[in-house]
């Protein structure tokens, strides 16, 4: 990966804090950041994971191609829980207006 890992800026900020050490895809990276240092460490566990599911899928050893394929996936799930919580908070909402008719009509009575 051609990324500095200390330097990563996303929507949870990882340049400030202490530096945690992880390993992904045996490299170790210095990751500096201000969450939990256990929650750092399983969220490059989940990442080394992924790389290394594309690792056994595809023939090639590049480490570029293997990270692209990993955030692919990644970007996959992510998309499909925001789907599906998309979905659920329709749901909630069409509830709630029902719950408000019903509410409305019992006052009203």
């Amino acid at each position: 990966m051609s990324a500095r890992a200390d330097t990563w800026v996303g929507p949870y900020t990882m340049s400030e804090g202490p530096v945690i050490p992880v390993e992904i895809h045996g490299q170790r990276y210095p990751i500096r950041s201000t969450l939990d240092p256990d929650y750092v460490v399983r969220l490059a566990a989940y990442v080394d994971q992924k790389i290394r599911a594309a690792a056994d899928s595809t023939p090639s050893g590049d480490s570029v191609r293997l990270a692209v394929l990993a955030a692919l996936n990644i970007a996959d799930e992510l998309f499909r829980c925001r789907d599906i919580t998309h979905a659920r908070n329709g749901e909630l909402a069409e509830r709630a207006e029902e719950l408000e008719r019903l509410l409305d009509r019992v006052l009203m009575a």
